[in-house]
């Protein structure tokens, strides 16, 4: 029981020391996530749409 306190207390200590963004930052990285997301996902979107009608073409 007294490692899971020690534990528990040095996550506590590590907590303290790290540095939390600003709202300002936490949404400017969210929107930049948001908009990569969309962008791959278009990308494998299109691929796959012209993967899929080439072999369309060689099979069909």
């Amino acid at each position: 029981m007294a490692k899971i306190g020690n534990y528990l207390e040095e996550v506590g200590k590590e907590m303290r020391k790290v540095t939390w963004p600003t709202q300002k930052e936490l949404i400017s990285h969210t929107v930049v996530t948001i908009v990569a997301t969309i962008v791959i996902s278009l990308f494998i979107f299109g691929t796959d749409r012209i993967i899929s009608t080439v072999l369309e073409v060689i099979y069909g």
